[in-house]
């Protein structure tokens, strides 16, 4: 009695498809990053490196942790102004959306806002003075 083996299935047959599935995600990938680096380099020269919740400020050497946060939450809405952009810190953007999904989750969320108040915080409201301070 003898058993017939069977081959197994070659891994070059499932290969086109993972190889192309690679190619369109590592694409999208570049697409993505692509776009936010355009954005996020206009915002950091057109906004103050200050987180506008927590009020925290940046340099150059942890500008990493200060995220560009859409306003509307539509992230191909980037006008030039910056009027649909917020930077917050990394910690300031993760509350920012979990309250957003909390406010969902809860049925409060209405169109537009997500549920959730914009910033208040206004870190250059008295520049001039400060300015005037750090002269005398």
């Amino acid at each position: 009695m003898t058993a017939k083996l069977s081959t197994p299935r070659k891994q070059a047959d499932a290969k086109p498809d993972s190889d192309k599935l690679d190619r369109v995600v590592a694409q999208a990938l570049r697409t993505r990053d692509k776009r936010q680096q355009s954005y996020r380099e206009l915002a950091l020269k057109v906004l103050p490196w200050v987180c506008g919740r927590c009020a925290r400020e940046f340099a150059h050497e942890n500008l990493h942790e200060l995220t560009v946060h859409h306003k509307d939450h539509d992230h191909d809405n980037n006008p030039a102004d910056g009027s649909n952009w917020e930077l917050l810190c990394r910690y300031c953007h993760d509350n920012e959306h979990s309250r957003e999904l909390d406010a969902s989750a809860a049925g409060t969320a209405t169109p537009g806002n997500g549920g959730t108040q914009a910033a208040t915080y206004k870190p250059f409201a008295n520049l001039k003075e400060m300015l005037k301070a750090n002269k005398k």
